[in-house]
């Protein structure tokens, strides 16, 4: 119905004083306490911040720069340009090289995740004694990988060592283990893996430990057995973990020396020289530091392609919402 009353005869809606917009002043004051609190927030991050420039990215950048000079670590760097790149390119050494590394971490990182999967599975479980099981698969890596790799070079040696006495009991003539082309890596392998696996394994446990036990017993409930609850269940929602156990345990690998270098010194002949130990032998045996500084890039680009691979490929998680 029209009405023609004067006070209801405006031509929009009236706005009461609660309604009235907030006065301009108050957007100043906002906008100080924005400034202020990302000043607060980069002073918190500062020292992070210096530490990742100056002992992450500055060296990245010297290390690329040095790449273009021939140094000896004693004269006056001259440039040349690309031309280490140029010599790297038809080095036969490097390549052995960068195959020897790949090859040993093909051989550490299959090996010590299994088993520190395996070693998890079974110590996440209430039994006796369980707590000083978990301390005693750490213990290894808590040693210094040069003593190790002495007390596993003598473990190997062909004549007195403890494993082929071993082997000699059960009736097999142990080979010489670290002058063995076909051995050696495996050996090196080896040694990493007994060092390494307690030391995955605690983070493998932590993830098993965070998945919601509700889960298994629904899961139970509808009938899935061991099997499909390990597959459907556990490794999904291991994915987190998984995802840091691989992305630390392939960078170290990739940069595998103390333990060649204690036991093989990068033989017999070039089976064991790594990438890592190759760079070692040019710049502080041969002193072709820049040449040097060229393998430490192809060793960062390796590291960069494989670890944006791994980011990749776990960016989807399995996650179950109870909420």
């Amino acid at each position: 119905m029209t009405t023609n009353s004067p006070g209801l005869a405006t031509a929009g809606p009236s706005l009461s004083k609660q309604d009235a917009p907030a006065p301009a002043v108050a957007a100043p004051g906002r906008r100080r306490r924005r400034i202020r609190t990302t000043v607060e927030a980069y002073l918190l991050i500062a020292p992070s911040l210096a530490g990742f420039l100056l002992f992450l990215v500055l060296p990245i950048i010297g290390v690329f720069v040095l790449s273009l000079f021939s140094w000896d670590l004693v004269s006056t760097p001259e440039f040349v340009g690309l031309a280490n790149y140029r010599r790297l390119a038809g080095d036969g050494a490097a390549w052995t090289a960068v195959g020897n590394t790949v090859y040993y971490v093909a051989l550490n990182i299959p090996a010590q995740t299994v088993l520190a999967l395996a070693l998890a599975l079974a110590l996440n479980r209430k039994m006796r004694g369980v707590k000083v099981f978990r301390v005693l698969f750490v213990l290894p890596w808590m040693a210094m990988p040069v003593a190790l790799g002495i007390i596993w070079t003598w473990a190997f040696d062909p004549r007195h060592g403890a494993v082929n006495h071993l082997l000699s009991l059960v009736g097999i003539v142990g080979p010489n283990w670290l002058t063995s082309t076909t051995w050696a890596m495996p050996v090196i392998a080896s040694v990493n893996v007994w060092q390494y696996t307690g030391y995955t394994m605690l983070f493998l446990l932590a993830g098993l430990q965070a998945i919601p036990e509700q889960i298994y017993e629904a899961a139970a409930v509808d009938g899935v057995n061991a099997v499909q609850r390990f597959f459907k269940i556990t490794l999904p929602l291991l994915r987190p973990s998984m995802f840091f156990v691989l992305i630390t345990n392939v960078i170290g690998s990739f940069q595998l020396f103390d333990t060649v270098f204690v036991m093989t010194q990068g033989g017999p002949g070039t089976s064991t020289t790594t990438l890592n130990y190759y760079i070692y032998q040019q710049a502080f045996q041969l002193f072709h530091a820049g040449y040097a500084a060229t393998l430490a890039i192809v060793l960062f680009v390796m590291i960069l392609l494989v670890t944006a691979g791994q980011f990749l490929y776990f960016r989807k998680r399995t996650v179950y919402d109870f909420s």
